[in-house]
């Protein structure tokens, strides 16, 4: 009698899948076009208002993500991508060696280097807000300068970080994050893009801009 060989499941094909929600997006574009900027008109006579509200608008979307990386979609949380120095170091290791295996949302080293460039804004906006209306005295500005100038060194890194992941697991991360959409199996999807949300962001970031450099 011949055996019945039964087949065994078929894994879920993979297929382009919703990985970063809008806010997460729209975060990253304020984030980065804010902070050139500021960079640009740091010492552009008659710019101040301009370099004021544009580091206000870097600042203002850091604490909306520190909120987001709480309650937002799977992806955008801290407790899917922040992993510690060791986890980012092995994975660093792994990248040299050609065996670092991609992964769907932050890698563990993006993940460190964005928590960084999060605690170096929020130092950068409080520092250059204070010395700005004059409280704390001069050293504030020079304690400013020196934290955009990390801040700039991490972007650097992170920018570099994009490239290389990207060559070596070839698919584009500036694409996955512009159009939120990578690869992956299609139970991996966040379901919604969460569109109120990012509009919410907009006028957080709207208001705070104001405020600030009004």
């Amino acid at each position: 009698m011949d055996k019945v060989q039964v087949p065994l499941p078929e894994q879920p094909a993979a297929s382009s899948i919703l990985v970063w929600d809008l806010p997460v997006r729209l975060g990253h574009g304020l984030m980065a076009a804010g902070f050139v900027i500021a960079w640009l008109t740091a010492k552009g006579h008659g710019l101040k208002r301009v370099h004021i509200a544009a580091g206000a608008m870097v600042f203002a979307t850091v604490l909306f993500r520190l909120v987001w990386g709480r309650v937002g979609s799977r992806t955008a949380r801290f407790g899917d991508f922040v992993r510690g120095p060791g986890a980012a170091f092995n994975y660093l290791k792994s990248l040299r060696e050609g065996k670092a295996k991609p992964t769907l949302g932050h890698n563990p080293a993006g993940g460190l280097a964005i928590v960084t460039m999060f605690a170096l804004v929020l130092a950068a906006g409080t520092s250059g807000w204070l010395a700005f209306n004059k409280i704390g005295g001069h050293g504030l500005k020079s304690v400013h300068d020196f934290v955009v100038h990390a801040l700039l060194a991490v972007v650097l890194v992170h920018l570099l970080g994009v490239f290389v992941g990207s060559r070596v697991h070839g698919e584009s991360l500036v694409q996955a994050m512009v159009t939120g959409r990578k690869r992956g199996p299609p139970g991996l999807d966040i379901g919604s893009a969460h569109p109120g949300v990012a509009l919410g962001l907009l006028g957080w970031v709207a208001f705070l801009v104001w405020w600030v450099a009004r």
